[in-house]
């Protein structure tokens, strides 16, 4: 297996940003994506997504079995938002790890939370989301959405080798659905998909990314 490639890596902050000044759009206005409020910010950005990305949902839902759908969990962060959950992790590791120098809490903490500057949910690039049935039950998928590392005990690497033969199964329909119509993962966190960010663009080999760090509100459509 590739060794894992993290946010922080020097290799994604040097790819080049393109915006394409595609607008943000809200999930929630049509009611495709099933939408839950797990993740919800205090302005309701969560719901907006880059345009690209949510069309890609949409065919990717279209590829699920039969009886299963994908529930959507957050989008779009504000680059204020974000700034504050890594720093608030990396506070977290640091002091669960005085030992640690500087760059080594910083690498640790992109495990978990993108660095603000590259983040694909500050571009309206990224989306965490997870599969439920008609029935509005979520499938097992080994460990719940935003579990860390260290609360999951490994569980969250989309590819962990602990998890039950039920959650393997459900995590490859989703893996199937998704890679298909063209979003990629961030392995550390089986729930977290993007398209169009410097991550995506480093993955797949474009020259740059397409969707960079966007200012906007739930109350901008």
């Amino acid at each position: 297996m590739n060794p894992i490639i993290l946010m922080a890596d020097a290799r994604v902050a040097a790819v080049p940003v393109v915006d394409c000044g595609e607008d943000l759009v809200d999930v929630s206005a049509d009611r495709q994506l099933l939408v839950d409020d797990r993740n919800a910010d205090p302005d309701g950005a969560f719901t907006l997504l880059r345009r690209g990305v949510y069309d890609r949902l949409l065919k990717a839902q279209a590829q699920l079995p039969d009886g299963l759908r994908l529930l959507f969990a957050e989008g779009y962060r504000p680059p204020a938002l974000q700034e504050r959950y890594f720093t608030g992790h990396a506070a977290r590791l640091a002091a669960a790890h005085p030992d640690w120098t500087s760059e080594q809490v910083h690498l640790a903490a992109s495990q978990f939370v993108s660095p603000p500057d590259i983040a694909p949910h500050s571009a309206g690039a990224a989306v965490d989301l997870t599969l439920i049935t008609a029935d509005g039950i979520e499938l097992d998928m080994g460990c719940p959405i935003d579990a860390s590392p260290e609360e999951s005990d490994g569980l969250c690497y989309t590819h962990a080798a602990g998890i039950t033969e039920q959650a393997r199964a459900n995590r490859a329909v989703l893996v199937d659905a998704l890679t298909s119509a063209g979003l990629i993962n961030y392995p550390t966190e089986w729930w977290h998909w993007s398209f169009g960010d410097r991550y995506w663009a480093l993955l797949t080999g474009s020259p740059n990314a397409i969707y960079g760090p966007h200012e906007q509100s739930r109350s901008t459509s």
